[in-house]
């Protein structure tokens, strides 16, 4: 007989390499309290159903607050010997009351058991994120705010398209991270399920109280099939998916900071306590945490496709393959908690160059749609408008000037519908005012769509 818990129908052990391959202990061990919470619910579940006397129930308990104590006090040795976390605690309950610790596992598998722990531990993790989230959210609305009124050009094809209020390019942040914290609350409902009691795929014949475990772990619900309570992954695979949704905005938003951080643009500046040095260039100051921010979205993609690609071959119920379900989900979640603090410390301290930013937008021809809107608000086709405009623009750049240097003769030459209020009309900041159609640019616009943030995060 190998002296495994499982061990009793094995001559032969496994050799050296092979257990360590097969081991998942090495990774497991942030599960150690979450499978201590489940085998506390189930052992109380267990006494109160009479499977195991009270006085059993309650020796057990003891014992599991021993070793959770043990845990909290940095006394627990995880071995590989005992393969994962379950067998590891077990040996330590062992220790603490001997052969009745055997009787915990009655009417549950570790099938069961790793989904419970995994149920919980992506549960603590979801209210983790969505701290961060908002956290972050409301620093985005704080810095818009002060940013209203700050004018830049806007982009398409990283061209300059038409000058826009800073505060409405930070609030599409705010909308995307909020799609973001959407999903993540979404997650929770697919969560917070209790597996606890499907064994090791078809249920027990024990009498078990699924309900009261349920509650006790504080679930919303248990599983309604036994085959799907084990083999179930969708709630990680939505936690990836989400996950990588996310770093994908945080990504485009770096890679925003690091251009307008750069001599180029000179539009902000990143703090100090967010940057670092080159160990050649005395002069550098450079954005590396929007770098790392930015680089490290690849590996949250790359564990989304891992699990897809583990689980999409997998038939029912249980299989090895699902323990490489924990490694990414554990990378991935320990990247975005990080990447959302670091990001909410860069723009808490972000400074802004309002000077840099509108003088942009008075050295281009962002305000090209102002005057063909202007024409064609006077009655001109603006499939025509367009025609004259894109013709002065030609002109202006072979003469080195821009359309607001352009005289009013040569204007009224290029149509007689243009008078002297078109020069009020090209700059950049009455471009911006003006456009106060609903999620439009304009001041008033971008106010409200504060104001409605600020009534969504209560602040």
């Amino acid at each position: 007989m190998v002296e495994k818990l499982w061990g009793g129908r094995f001559e032969a052990s496994l050799d050296k390499q092979t257990e360590e391959f097969g081991a998942s202990i090495k990774f497991e061990q942030r599960l150690a309290p979450f499978d201590l919470k489940g085998s506390l619910a189930h052992v109380k579940m267990l006494g109160e159903t009479g499977i195991i006397t009270t006085e059993e129930s309650q020796k057990i308990a003891e014992g599991l607050k021993k070793v959770e104590e043990k845990l909290l006090n940095g006394q627990i040795e995880f071995k590989m010997e005992n393969e994962d976390i379950h067998m590891n605690m077990e040996s330590y309950l062992h220790q603490e009351i001997g052969p009745l610790a055997g009787k915990l596992h009655t009417a549950r598998s570790r099938n069961d058991q790793v989904a419970t722990d995994m149920h919980l531990y992506l549960k603590s993790i979801l209210e983790a994120v969505l701290e961060a989230l908002k956290g972050l959210r409301e620093t985005i609305v704080k810095l818009a705010v002060n940013q209203i009124d700050t004018i830049m050009p806007g982009y398409t094809h990283l061209q300059h398209a038409q000058p826009i209020s800073f505060g409405q390019h930070l609030m599409a942040y705010y909308q995307m991270l909020t799609r973001d914290f959407e999903r993540f609350e979404f997650n929770v409902k697919h969560t917070d399920m209790n597996p606890l009691g499907a064994a090791a795929l078809a249920g027990t014949t024990f009498p078990i109280d699924r309900m009261l475990t349920t509650k006790l772990l504080g679930f919303e619900k248990a599983y309604d099939n036994s085959m799907d309570a084990v083999s179930d992954r969708d709630f990680i695979l939505e936690f990836l998916s989400n996950a990588s949704l996310l770093m994908m905005h945080l990504s485009r938003f770096c890679e925003e900071l690091l251009l307008w951080s750069s001599h180029e643009f000179k539009f902000v500046s990143l703090s100090d306590a967010y940057s670092t040095g080159s160990s050649i260039m005395p002069q550098k100051k450079n954005p590396d945490m929007a770098e790392l921010i930015r680089g490290k979205t690849g590996r949250v993609y790359g564990n989304l496709t891992a699990l897809l690609t583990v689980m999409k071959g997998l038939p029912l119920a249980y299989n090895k393959d699902l323990q490489e379900d924990k490694e990414g989900m554990f990378d991935s979640a320990d990247t975005i908690i990080t990447s959302l603090t670091v990001m909410n410390g860069m723009l808490s301290t972000l400074t802004v160059n309002r000077v840099n930013m509108e003088k942009s937008t008075e050295q281009d021809f962002s305000n090209a749609t102002e005057l063909a809107d202007y024409l064609a608000a006077k009655g001109l086709p603006f499939r025509k408008a367009h025609e004259l405009v894109g013709l002065l623009v030609l002109d202006c750049i072979k003469k080195g000037i821009y359309l607001q240097d352009v005289n009013l003769q040569d204007y009224q030459m290029l149509s007689p519908l243009i008078n002297e209020d078109v020069y009020e009309v090209l700059k950049s900041r009455t471009a911006v005012s003006r456009r106060n159609s609903l999620g439009g640019t304009g001041f008033e616009s971008v106010k409200k769509l504060i104001e409605e943030a600020k009534k969504e995060l209560q602040i």
